[in-house]
């Protein structure tokens, strides 16, 4: 326990969250598959779990509204900037690691 209470954790964990999307935002070279690769997550996930959040806050957020928000422009934008091929390897790597990756 911290003792932190918890207004201020939340203003935390908010502060947290938006440093983690303006990194995500700014390591255009950091393909998902990667992410996915090595931690079992990516920014398509960060932002179901953004929309589910809002849902749960009763505020509706579309897939689309929420993709905008991690990635900093709409998804198609982002895909056509800068997502690349992934590799025969991190194709192979992600099929053996489905299991690990995030559902939600």
């Amino acid at each position: 326990m911290t003792g932190i209470d918890s207004d201020t954790t939340t203003k935390i964990e908010a502060a947290a969250f938006r440093r983690l999307v303006q990194h995500l935002q700014q390591r255009t070279d950091v393909q998902n598959i990667d992410l996915m690769n090595l931690a079992g997550f990516c920014r398509n996930c960060l932002s179901n779990w953004y929309q589910d959040a809002a849902a749960e806050l009763g505020t509706p957020l579309s897939k689309d509204e929420a993709r905008e928000i991690v990635y900093g422009m709409p998804y198609a934008e982002w895909r056509a900037r800068h997502q690349t091929e992934a590799s025969a390897d991190a194709q192979a790597k992600f099929a053996q690691s489905e299991a690990a990756h995030s559902k939600d």
